[in-house]
């Protein structure tokens, strides 16, 4: 193998400082890990509209993240989740502030979108 072949030790996360989540304020970075549905909808609507929102998915699963917003997605218990609802029971007619933004997946990773 050689030197231009070597397989870097540590991963390339340049794209980081280019994240909409960096740009915004530091009290933002609580969305992304917040319970709220409210909160999860702001921190999916910020990720629609960033420039490296499939490096941070990417980086986010082969991290094996656990929880929190990660490309525009969802992660519960190391998996992406397409929706989640408020504790307690489940009301007869959904609450439109309950409706999470639907970010597309991109399309190698079509494969991991959950049903």
């Amino acid at each position: 193998m050689t030197a231009a072949q070597t397989i870097p030790l540590e991963p390339d996360l340049s794209w980081e400082r280019d994240a909409a989540c960096k740009t915004a304020s530091p009290a933002t970075a609580r969305l992304f890990f917040s319970d709220e549905i409210g909160e999860i909808a702001t921190a999916k609507r910020i990720c629609a509209e960033c420039p490296v929102i499939v490096e941070c998915l990417d980086t986010a699963l082969a991290r094996h993240e656990q929880w929190g917003i990660w490309g525009g997605q969802l992660f519960v218990s190391g998996k992406i989740v397409m929706t989640k609802r408020r504790r307690g029971r489940p009301p007869k007619h959904p609450r439109p502030e309950d409706q999470l933004p639907q970010i597309p997946f991109p399309e190698h990773l079509r494969h991991l979108q959950p049903a």
